[in-house]
């Protein structure tokens, strides 16, 4: 029986370059994380990142290095083709079966717009999306796609496909997406934020879509050998996380972010994600998250020079304790 609550291990292409990512992402499997997730950017969120691989390329080879499963979240409809998407994560669930899942949402400016196009209002993009899903449903089922909507495609048919296809998952941020994600999606993936703002997009998702569709966390975190160290790191590496949403969506480069963050404080940025030295809090921050009932909480620890020493006070004081924990809950 799958446990009621997995941990896993996010891995961040803005922070590090994808050969460093993938020793990172072996250590976080040989240190106990059964799952793993990667971020999908063409440009990093800051020019002080300084990174941004292709993820498609890396996940075919974090599959084959490691035991763990992986996903990524991704926005088809402008940089990519959901044609193309559905091909790339076909491939990847035929070669891994059951190991793929894949999520996807409305996408940020920051890395659809290279593409020349015109950025739409949010409400075209999530009309767009659901038009990429309908695709990508319909190729994955075998179909030769023809559609002349937001997205043209003409007579696709993917010849390759799994068995079964990946797990879709919507991306969403607040209550609306997530009510009309839970419409569509297979599950639903959110960002870790206040208990408040957490179970709000969880109510949401489930007034559309149910109890049985699984939901997913990816939760920033920041671990340093002090708080003071660790608050400093999320301050220089995540502090576009103070930026609301619909901005975040609509800011075009890694500089108009650093331009729109130049006056950030460092306890502001404290004050949204989990930065501390201590591995025992946040310890007790996962056991929250996993009574709001995430069936996978992925860690992701921006303090980007910390990589091996967060997974090694996981591996010894998190995972045998959250795992134990979680056999001992029943299943939702």
């Amino acid at each position: 029986m799958p446990l009621p609550c997995t941990l896993g291990f996010h891995c961040s292409h803005e922070q590090l370059p994808p050969s460093a990512l993938l020793r990172i992402a072996t250590l976080a499997a040989e240190a106990g994380f059964a799952a793993a997730m990667c971020s999908d950017h063409f440009h990093p969120w800051s020019e002080r990142q300084g990174q941004s691989g292709f993820s498609w390329s890396w996940l075919g080879a974090a599959l084959q290095a490691t035991p763990m499963s992986f996903g990524t979240v991704c926005a088809p409809g402008q940089r990519y083709h959901p044609a193309v998407i559905a091909q790339a994560a076909a491939t990847l669930s035929e070669m891994f079966p059951g190991r793929f899942w894949l999520a996807v949402g409305s996408g940020e400016a920051l890395n659809e717009s290279i593409t020349g196009q015109t950025w739409p209002p949010k409400h075209e993009r999530h009309l767009r999306l659901h038009e990429s899903v309908s695709i990508m449903r319909a190729l994955w089922a075998g179909e030769r796609v023809t559609t002349r909507g937001f997205v043209r495609t003409e007579a696709a048919r993917v010849y390759t496909r799994p068995v079964v296809p990946p797990l879709l998952l919507g991306a969403a941020l607040s209550p609306d997406t997530a009510r009309w994600a839970g419409s569509w999606a297979d599950g639903l993936i959110t960002v870790a934020g206040s208990r408040d703002d957490m179970r709000a997009v969880i109510e949401a998702f489930r007034e559309s879509a149910g109890d049985a569709k699984p939901l997913f966390l990816q939760a920033a975190v920041s671990f340093a050998r002090t708080d003071e160290e660790a608050a400093s790191a999320a301050h220089d590496q995540w502090r576009h996380c103070v930026i609301p949403a619909a901005q975040l969506a609509d800011l075009s480069s890694p500089a108009a972010f650093d331009r729109a963050c130049a006056d950030v404080d460092q306890n502001a940025v404290s004050a949204k994600l989990r930065v501390s030295s201590d591995i025992q809090r946040h310890l007790g921050w996962l056991h929250q998250d996993a009574d709001l009932g995430f069936a996978r909480i992925y860690l992701h620890n921006v303090a980007r020079d910390h990589q091996e020493r967060f997974i090694a006070a996981c591996a010894e004081r998190v995972i045998p304790s959250f795992n134990r924990a979680c056999m001992e809950k029943p299943p939702r």
